[in-house]
């Protein structure tokens, strides 16, 4: 009799942990899922910018330095989601896609200042088009990323807790590093003088 009670408490364990690992797994697809729709908007947001770059071209051909600045930054940005894409919640490899995509907003942001300064591009419809596109498309992201950083904090509350903990340290579970990119620059305070 107390080998079948025995019996029952190791497989009631046994089935618990396997429970616990199961839970990991999940938690870490559901993070790599939610990284996949990342990987489609930022893709579909640099292939624009080829786009916004060629119709910005045509009006801002003494603006080259920006242009580059702006080509050289998308380039690097890809390379980040590549790097990304083949390890999602890789400390370093969100570090350098946050670096590469904040860069990114940064250039996209003084070429579009630029543009204020040429009413014909402003008026241009593929250059209103792709703005409109570009914005959705910032949007998704946003969402996109909202939706893989809830996955991750999700998949490390069960790799931390206990008794998850224990399982996630002997089957080498590693933490995930959520994704934080600037959707715009910061803005200053004005600063309100009556002197």
């Amino acid at each position: 009799m107390g080998m079948i009670i025995l019996l029952v408490v190791v497989l009631g364990i046994g089935a618990y942990a396997v429970g616990l690992y199961n839970g990991l797994i999940t938690g870490r697809n559901g993070y790599k899922n939610a990284f996949a729709q990342i990987d489609v908007q930022l893709t579909r947001r640099y292939d624009l910018i080829p786009n916004l770059v060629e119709t910005v071209k045509a009006y801002m051909a003494h603006e080259r330095s920006t242009l580059q600045a702006v080509v050289q930054a998308r380039n690097s940005a890809v390379n980040g989601l590549s790097a990304a894409k083949s390890s999602p919640g890789d400390a370093a490899a969100m570090q350098q896609l946050a670096n590469a995509d904040n860069a990114l907003t940064q250039t996209l942001g003084r070429l579009f200042a630029l543009s204020e300064a040429y009413p014909d591009l402003k008026a241009n419809q593929n250059m209103m088009q792709l703005s409109e596109e570009l914005t959705t498309t910032e949007n998704k992201v946003a969402f996109a990323r909202q939706a893989f950083n809830d996955a991750v904090m999700s998949y490390n509350n069960q790799r931390e807790q206990f008794p998850g903990s224990i399982i996630a340290n002997m089957f080498a579970f590693q933490a995930a590093q959520q994704l934080a990119i600037e959707s715009e620059a910061k803005r200053e305070v004005p600063k309100v003088s009556f002197s």
